[in-house]
C-alpha cells in the first residue's frame, strides 16, 4: 500500500520503520538525522504535506498537539492540498476530542476518509509494534485501515464515531495521570514515616493497590530514576486536552486540576523532560534556589 507518514519523532520512526518492514510503501516529509533509518529502508522524502498526500493512498498523522495536527492538514501546502478522492487519513497524535471532530468534517468535504487512532505503549510499544489504539470513525473507515493498525499495535479497539478516539485516550491520560499522583503521595508519605519505600512497594503489589503504575513508576520513584519514559510536558499536555473536555462538557474534574498543577509545579523546576513519575521528587525534595 502506499503510504503517506507525516510526524517523525520518537514513536513515529519506529512506527513508520514497522510499515516498511510489513512491505509498504513509505513517503514521509521533513526527514532529519533521526529519521533518515527510513530513507535508508526505502522511504521516499517529499517536500511538502501536500505532496505526501499526492502520493499517498493513506496518509498517517503522528505529531504533538492539536496545532500541529491543524496546520499540516490546512495549510496552503497542507494535506488537504494534495488530498485525491478516497484517501484515508489516518491522526495516530493524541490532540483535543472536540478539534478532532471539525477536523474528520474537514477531510470529509474534501472527498477523503477520517479515522484519529491515538496510541499509548509509548516508545518500546512503538518499537515492538505492541501498541494499544484507541479508534474512532466510521465502521467502513476502521475497517480499512486495521490492517495497519495491526502493524504497529497489538491491542486495537473502536470505541464509535470520529473523535472517539481521542475522547478514550484522554480517559487515559486522566487515569494514569492520577494514579502516577497517588502512587508518588503513598510512597512519599512511606518515606517520611521512616519505612523502606521500596519494602511498601512489594508490600503493596499483591493487595488492591497494585498496578501496573506502582509496579513501573512506584520502582522508578524508588531508585530515583527519571530517564523518560514518557516526558512530564507532554502529558502536562494531555492534561490541559482533558481539562478543556471537561470543560466542554461540564464535567468537573477536580482531580485533574490537581494534577495538572503538580505538573506545572514540576515544570517550573525545569523537569519538563523528566519521566512524569518525577512527580514524586516534587513531594521528597526541596527546591534548590
Amino acid at each position: 500500500m502506499r503510504i503517506g507518514f507525516i510526524g517523525l519523532g520518537v514513536m513515529g520512526v519506529p512506527m513508520a520503520l514497522n510499515l516498511i518492514n510489513a512491505g509498504h510503501s513509505l513517503t514521509v516529509h521533513r526527514v532529519k538525522e533521526r529519521s533518515q533509518v527510513l530513507v535508508k529502508a526505502g522511504a521516499t522524502p517529499a517536500s511538502s504535506a501536500a505532496d505526501v498526500a499526492r502520493a499517498a493512498e493513506v496518509v498517517i498523522l503522528m505529531l504533538p498537539d492539536t496545532p500541529d495536527v491543524e496546520h499540516v492538514l490546512t495549510a496552503d501546502d497542507g494535506v488537504l492540498a494534495g488530498l485525491a478522492p478516497g484517501t484515508l487519513v489516518i491522526d495516530m497524535s493524541s490532540i483535543s476530542p472536540v478539534t478532532t471532530r471539525t477536523l474528520a468534517e474537514q477531510v470529509e468535504a474534501a472527498g477523503g476518509v477520517y479515522v484519529d487512532a491515538p496510541v499509548s505503549g509509548g516508545e518500546v510499544g512503538a518499537r515492538d509494534g505492541s501498541l494499544t489504539i484507541f479508534v474512532g470513525g466510521t465502521d467502513e473507515a476502521v475497517e480499512r485501515a486495521m490492517p495497519l493498525l495491526e502493524v504497529m499495535g497489538k491491542t486495537i479497539t473502536h470505541l464509535g464515531p470520529a473523535g472517539s478516539g481521542q475522547a478514550t485516550k484522554v480517559v487515559n491520560q486522566i487515569i494514569v495521570g492520577l494514579t502516577i499522583e497517588a502512587v508518588a503521595e503513598g510512597l512519599a508519605v512511606a518515606e517520611a514515616s521512616g519505612i523502606d519505600p521500596a519494602a511498601v512497594r512489594e508490600a503493596l503489589s499483591g493487595g488492591f493497590a497494585s498496578s501496573r503504575i506502582l509496579e513501573m513508576h512506584g520502582k522508578r520513584m524508588v531508585e530515583r530514576t527519571f530517564d523518560p519514559g514518557f516526558r512530564m510536558r507532554l502529558h502536562r499536555k494531555d492534561l490541559g486536552l482533558a481539562l478543556a473536555a471537561a470543560e466542554h462538557h461540564g464535567t468537573p474534574v477536580p482531580g485533574v486540576q490537581a494534577v495538572a498543577a503538580q505538573m506545572d509545579a514540576a515544570i517550573a523546576r525545569d523537569w519538563a523532560e523528566l519521566d512524569h513519575s518525577a512527580l514524586f521528587r516534587l513531594l521528597t525534595e526541596e527546591p534548590t534556589s
